[in-house]
């Protein structure tokens, strides 16, 4: 194998599934290829009727299917495992407790990521296999517990959405009847309306500012793969290998959804797999209606979706993939410009605080932290978001500008990335982290709550810097003496003869949880003219 080639997997940890792919990155390129696959069907969906929660027997064979995953990973010399969760285990109140276990029974680490960063890394997967050609074009992805839908010509996608519906938790919901009886139906299709008006409503409205007439549609995941190779197999006999790019129209569609709203069971199973005979009506039945509502003609599968996202993800991130497409390098910069520009921040001052921020990082890597570049972002990210708040009110804006980062959407991060951002935004001044706060506690991992604890001082000591919002430091030199333990900050102010009052006083008013995180001492000076 040449230096140039890595071996990744990536891991769907869904509702109805666990999906893996391994793929061979060849990074001077940059391209990928599948060289292994890997499914389990474990229904994580299937929750307890009072608690919500995900079942015991539910948990056991998702981490038996990971098990499996590892063992082939091992066997494929896979060099990094990327895994997320989605819907099932982002709603469940014990999900962050399942994901606690697989790191403590596996030693895997899985993120939990948002509806809309689902959407955004499906993209991601289906522009990496499919030229749309600058073309607006609606993918559609219906999972067990959820549907994705992003309209997007290959540049950045002009709607992400997702909606609390797919074929697993439609199916528990709704269908306790086989066949389905007219009254379950009838509720059924009711709430598969209500559920997509609103996304659809969204697309037709970005469709008719743009004057854009006809709206081509791809597909992807196990529902329209699956309705795809029933369309096929009866259409000709023989099912294509690969299905990429197989079309079904809306006609055809409509009428196998008629007919498995008819069968029964047994009956479905003969026309499809026996696990997917289970949930296939309610998926198929939410394609037919978002395609009818939209008024799209036929459908095309691109058989690349979140795992392949992963990896596109993977690669964007490790700096693989610049210039390749041009939706992606900087999607969570401008998630971040974006969310600040929606409560009104002041964009100048923001960036002077999170360049304080990022100098004190630097300039303590090595002495007092060992923390990377993936830490700095999210530093960078919330010294930008810090004052948030202040939209909400100015008392206890600190407290407001977690809750508003934690619920802003930011795309391009995991849950746990936000999590981080928003607690590192929450402790920039006033209490310390305590073990207490249901925030804190939020982090999960050890390893970030460390770094909430450190990080969070440079952006303390950072806001102090600019007390009087307007950039009176121009710059900061640190010190430290390893004898006695003691950092020193030199700065430099903008003005040579401001005395910067307020800005020493405000150093010096928080230093102390510095000092007692870092175990030093700090003094401050400011450059003589």
């Amino acid at each position: 194998m040449t230096s140039d080639v890595k071996t990744l997997a990536a891991i769907d940890v869904g509702t109805n599934s666990i999906h893996m792919v391994i793929v061979e990155i060849q990074t001077s390129i940059p391209s990928f290829s599948v060289i292994e696959s890997e499914k389990a069907t474990v229904r994580l969906g299937e929750r307890c009727a009072q608690t919500g929660n995900l079942t015991e027997d539910a948990m056991k064979r998702s981490l038996e299917a990971l098990k499996r995953c590892q063992e082939i990973c091992r066997t494929f010399k896979v060099e990094e495992i990327v895994a997320v969760a989605t819907s099932a285990t982002r709603e469940a109140p014990n999900g962050n407790d399942f994901i606690r276990r697989i790191y403590e029974e596996l030693g895997l680490h899985v993120e939990v990521i948002s509806g809309q960063e689902e959407a955004r890394r499906i993209y991601l997967g289906v522009i990496s296999a499919m030229e749309l050609n600058d073309e607006p074009h609606l993918l559609i992805d219906i999972g067990g517990g959820s549907t994705e839908m992003i309209l997007g010509d290959g540049g950045d996608p002009m709607h992400l959405s997702s909606t609390k519906i797919g074929a697993v938790r439609l199916t528990d919901l709704f269908v306790k009847t086989d066949p389905i009886s007219q009254i379950e139906y009838d509720r059924l299709l009711g709430y598969i309306l209500g559920s997509i008006e609103r996304p659809t409503d969204d697309v037709r409205s970005l469709l008719r500012d743009k004057n854009i007439k006809s709206l081509k549609a791809i597909g992807t995941s196990g529902t329209i793969e699956t309705l795809v190779t029933l369309h096929s197999k009866e259409k000709t006999g023989l099912v294509p290998n690969p299905l990429q790019g197989y079309e079904i129209s809306f006609a055809d569609l409509e009428n196998i959804v008629w007919r498995l709203r008819r069968a029964n069971l047994e009956e479905r199973t003969l026309m499809v797999r026996q696990k997917r005979a289970e949930i296939i009506f309610a998926g198929a039945l939410v394609l037919l209606e978002t395609m009818r509502l939209l008024a799209v003609p036929k459908i095309m599968l691109c058989q690349r979706a979140l795992r392949e996202g992963l990896v596109v993800d993977w690669m964007i991130r490790h700096g693989y993939i610049e210039d390749g497409w041009r939706y992606q390098s900087t999607v969570r910069d401008r998630s971040i410009l974006k969310l600040a520009d929606k409560y009104g921040l002041d964009l100048k001052y923001a960036k002077q605080v999170a360049d304080h921020a990022l100098s004190l990082f630097e300039q303590t890597k090595g002495i007092l932290h060992a923390w990377g570049d993936d830490e700095k972002h999210l530093l960078w990210a919330a010294a930008m978001l810090h004052n948030a708040g202040h939209h909400i009110s100015h008392d206890a804006h600190h407290k407001h500008s977690y809750y508003l980062i934690r619920n802003g959407e930011l795309l391009g991060y995991t849950e746990s990335e936000i999590e981080a951002i928003a607690n590192l935004a929450r402790y920039h001044r006033k209490s310390e982290p305590k073990k207490k706060h249901d925030n804190f506690q939020r982090l999960g991992s050890e390893n970030l709550k460390l770094f909430v604890r450190q990080a969070s001082n440079f952006l303390r000591l950072a806001t102090a810097l600019d007390r009087r919002q307007i950039g009176a430091i121009a710059s900061i030199q640190f010190n430290y003496d390893s004898r006695t333990q003691a950092c020193a900050l030199q700065l430099t102010p903008t003005q040579p003869d401001d005395p910067c009052t307020l800005e020493l006083w405000s150093l010096d008013y928080k230093k102390q949880p510095f000092e007692a995180q870092f175990n030093v001492t700090l003094s401050v000076s400011l450059e003589s003219n």
